[in-house]
């Protein structure tokens, strides 16, 4: 099985976070530069990830140049990528080039309510789990979510809290209803990875799994990498909708 190397242990590893950007969205275009609260959407990122104590630095990385005018202009740091990225952990490949970090925070762009605590708690499960390439949150889900909602991905973890394996479907299936004790975990979309492990992990062919889910992460797991998972409590969710902008915006007025 692969393993990466961990230089764990007595010092304490530089930890950044780096939120990749890219303008445009089907269901909501230019979300990350809307602004009707006096600030972007992407600044209320930015920010709330900057709340985490456990972060050294925040970072955007993105490939346009309205965004990164955006970014300098409030005061963060961007660096500019290839604008042929599938998806943001690519582009995140890239931009770890030009930064001095062992430990890397993959925070969505279109989370400006993320849970410092979650990212913190991602954090140490990897720093813990020396034998773990990357790491990410689970949480139970919230009276009013559908544990069978395909939009809502779900997670099953092993006793030692890594990933066994991640879903749209509803798992795991309670066959004898009234006598389950391994209750549905919602996947919080936040991973945190060591540095070596993104060099790796854009030479890996994409995985069947993969490809028939739609989740990125199931080719760390099909290709042998050990994902660490943390528990935690997640109430807030990324904005996909003008509406769910809207609702934004009525809480931070």
């Amino acid at each position: 099985m692969p393993k990466i190397a961990s230089n764990a242990a007595s010092t304490p590893l530089r930890v950044v976070a780096i939120i990749p950007a890219r303008l445009n969205s089907l269901r909501f275009p230019g979300k990350l530069l809307a602004n009707e609260t006096g600030k972007t959407l992407l600044q209320h990122v930015w920010e709330r990830a900057a709340q985490c104590s456990r972060i050294q630095e925040t970072i955007i990385a993105t490939d346009n140049e309205l965004i990164r005018s955006t970014v300098v202009g409030f005061g963060a740091r961007c660096i500019m990528t290839r604008s042929d990225h599938p998806n943001g952990t690519s582009r995140i490949c890239e931009a770890v080039a030009d930064i001095d970090a062992q430990i890397i925070v993959n925070v969505q762009g279109d989370e400006p309510e993320i849970e410092p605590e979650l990212i913190s708690a991602a954090i140490v499960a990897l720093e813990n789990d020396v034998g773990a390439s990357l790491s990410t949150v689970v949480s139970p889900f919230l009276p009013h979510e559908d544990p069978a909602n395909p939009n809502i991905v779900k997670c099953v973890i092993g006793l030692n809290n890594r990933a066994l394996y991640f879903s749209r479907a509803l798992i795991p299936c309670v066959r004898d209803q009234g006598h389950s004790r391994a209750e549905p975990r919602k996947h919080v979309g936040l991973y945190v990875y060591r540095r070596e492990f993104l060099r790796i992990f854009q030479t890996l062919t994409p995985t069947p799994l993969e490809e028939t889910e739609q989740l990125e992460q199931l080719r760390a797991l099909e290709h042998g990498y050990a994902i660490a998972v943390a528990h935690g409590v997640a109430r807030s969710h990324g904005i996909d909708t003008p509406e769910q902008y809207a609702a934004f915006v009525k809480r931070h007025r």
